[in-house]
């Protein structure tokens, strides 16, 4: 098999030679060659550039080989769509203006996908035409996790603003939701047409929920967004960081994929949610650190854990970017050579 079909195979929980492999935040600041073109370069210069974003996405294919690889862009290209400023200080992302009532929702800037995100559509392709057999992932961030940094303007430990609207305005956070979920799916529809074989949401700041919260606020955003991907057969992802607590309701978003961090064992997992949905991970980033012989004997308890079917083995979170180059080798060279 090769690796666009090893990863659609993988995503239906198909019989396959043996699992794919890929990691979020592949493409980033532990490859020398990311540091070098981004050194006299801003990230939005990278995004928004699509010979750039496309060179950026195709590194660590050359240099490791995944099965797939990842678009390179930026999940709050949907608040910038719609109004909200984005700028990167030390600490993260600060968003302004905050959405803090109804009028702040009815401000938004209705998107146009191909209009507004035109340089990625164009990045998109040129990746596509230079990849060969191996699959493209699209993303974009989930309804809750956007409405997250366009209420709280920053990453939240708590999500105390966000909550706080729900609990007392649960009419403008539903409104913001709907409107979200709109721009959501036409980003990621956009970009099936592009050319990406599959596509993950990242709901990061959903495990930050109670699962009565996420019942009523980040799941139904979600499965409004995996009705309007799935009408074109391509599967999804939904990643959430913190998923232990909240399996069995993601298991009902209508996503192909459940991709679950470090803290919930992935035999854990099938056993909880079954053959319904693969799982993606779930290696702990932080072990690429430790030994090599130990990323590898990681590995092979990972895949020990599914068996390898319906399994896309990738880490628990990205990359990090002090994460030596020799231990992604070893990770995925794990996985290519049958966990030896």
């Amino acid at each position: 098999m090769n690796g666009r079909q090893r990863m659609l195979a993988s995503c239906r929980c198909e019989d396959v030679d043996r699992p794919p492999v890929w990691l979020m935040r592949q493409a980033g600041r532990y490859l020398p060659e990311y540091r070098e073109i981004k050194k006299d370069r801003d990230f939005w210069t990278l995004v928004r550039t699509p010979e750039l974003a496309a060179e950026v996405t195709l590194q660590p294919i050359r240099r490791f080989g995944m099965d797939a690889a990842i678009i390179f862009c930026d999940i709050l290209i949907v608040p910038d769509a719609m109004g909200v400023g984005v700028r990167y200080g030390e600490g993260g992302p600060v968003l302004e203006p905050l959405v803090t009532g109804m009028q702040d929702v009815e401000r938004l800037r209705v998107v146009d996908a191909l209009g507004d995100w035109s340089y990625l559509a164009r990045a998109l392709g040129l990746v596509r035409a230079q990849l060969d057999d191996r699959a493209l992932v699209g993303f974009a961030g989930a309804p809750f996790t956007l409405a997250s940094y366009m209420v709280e303007g920053k990453v939240s430990a708590e999500l105390v603003k966000i909550k706080s609207l729900g609990y007392n305005q649960p009419e403008v956070l539903e409104a913001l939701l709907e409107r979200l979920s709109t721009a959501v799916a036409d980003l990621l529809c956009m970009q099936v047409e592009a050319g990406a074989d599959v596509v993950q949401l990242f709901d990061t700041w959903a495990g930050r929920l109670a699962p009565g919260d996420y019942e009523r606020w980040a799941l139904p955003a979600v499965q409004a967004v995996a009705e309007r991907v799935h009408a074109l057969g391509v599967p999804l992802i939904l990643y959430v960081n913190g998923a232990a607590g909240l399996l069995e309701p993601m298991a009902r978003s209508g996503c192909d994929v459940l991709s679950v961090d470090a803290r919930v064992r992935l035999s854990e997992a099938r056993q909880r949610v079954g053959g319904r949905v693969a799982l993606q991970g779930n290696l702990d980033p932080i072990r690429l650190f430790g030994p090599l012989d130990g990323v590898r004997e990681s590995v092979r308890a990972l895949v020990a854990e599914t068996g390898g079917r319906g399994h896309v083995v990738n880490l628990g979170h990205g990359v990090l970017p002090p994460t030596p180059v020799e231990a992604v080798e070893a990770f995925v060279r794990s996985v290519q050579e049958g966990g030896a």
